[in-house]
């Protein structure tokens, strides 16, 4: 209760960091906030070239909605993809990033991480404001699960809390931390269906069979990746316009609490020792 107590006594701080890196991200540029669209809408029309041009993927059309639009598609994966990325990697170095403010005053060290990810997250509201706009625009009935896609993106949201809460803490120790995530990040997103549809894994999945003599398939395998019910159930919402499968929505809730749980655990028996450890 005493931590929760100082974490609240120090949402002040916790609002002017975000506020500092809000304002600082786009200061004297021309356009703004309007950067930070470029990069996923680059990323769609690339991933748009070459998988539904080259490899001419296919996904089904939206059900009920009946979107049909692989960018519109794409878009309802990748910017929840984009956003755990990127606050994944922001939240690990937040610790590292102000050294100063660390090793000189006292305060509940897990304002930094959390603001790492509000900040990644005020940047991540834009872009779903654009793609909601967009989906709109394109005939999606999106109005009625606008409150689904919001608990979704919260829920998200707590999940990487959690994991930068941990890797954070890794981080300060082993340096090594930050370069070895953004290695894995460039293999996770492939091993998420963000620019294909998990259909073809469930194809493949059936082709194979059991692995190794055993009743254990691909799609197990590949079912215990996190990101894959978190952008299941995102797909659900925004492009099909209908409640997520119970299976996703179960995954998600058990991996963010778990998420949650590890990762408070990490950094508050680390904590105490981080200005030293910096």
């Amino acid at each position: 209760m005493t931590y929760i107590r100082e974490l609240l006594g120090a949402r002040e701080l916790l609002s002017n960091l975000v506020m500092r890196d809000v304002r600082g991200q786009y200061k004297r540029t021309i356009f703004g906030r309007l950067w930070a669209l470029v990069n996923p809408l680059v990323a769609m029309l690339v991933y748009t070239f070459v998988f539904s041009f080259v490899f001419r993927i296919q996904p089904a059309p939206g059900n009920p909605s009946g979107l049909n639009a692989f960018p519109l598609w794409l878009l309802c994966g990748l910017l929840p993809w984009t956003f755990f990325s990127a606050a994944v990697n922001s939240g690990l170095g937040s610790i590292l990033a102000n050294y100063g403010l660390v090793t000189k005053v006292y305060f509940p060290r897990l304002v930094l991480p959390l603001s790492a990810v509000l900040t990644r997250g005020y940047n991540w509201a834009w872009e779903m404001l654009v793609l909601a706009v967009a989906l709109i625009a394109f005939g999606s009935f999106l109005w009625p699960w606008i409150p689904v896609a919001l608990a979704l993106m919260v829920l998200l949201m707590l999940f990487v809390v959690g994991v930068s809460l941990a890797l954070c803490i890794a981080n300060v120790h082993f340096r090594d931390t930050q370069y070895l995530i953004s290695v894995v990040m460039q293999i996770w997103l492939y091993l998420t269906p963000v620019v294909y549809p998990l259909s073809l894994v469930k194809d493949q999945s059936d082709r194979v069979g059991g692995l190794f003599g055993t009743n254990i398939t691909v799609l197990d395998m590949y079912s215990v990746n996190p990101m894959m019910h978190f952008i299941e159930a995102f797909r659900a919402v925004l492009y099909d316009n209908r409640f997520p499968n119970s299976a996703d929505i179960t995954a998600c809730l058990i991996w963010t609490i778990a998420a949650l749980g590890v990762g408070f655990w990490i950094f508050r028996a680390s904590e105490k020792g981080l200005a030293e450890a910096l």
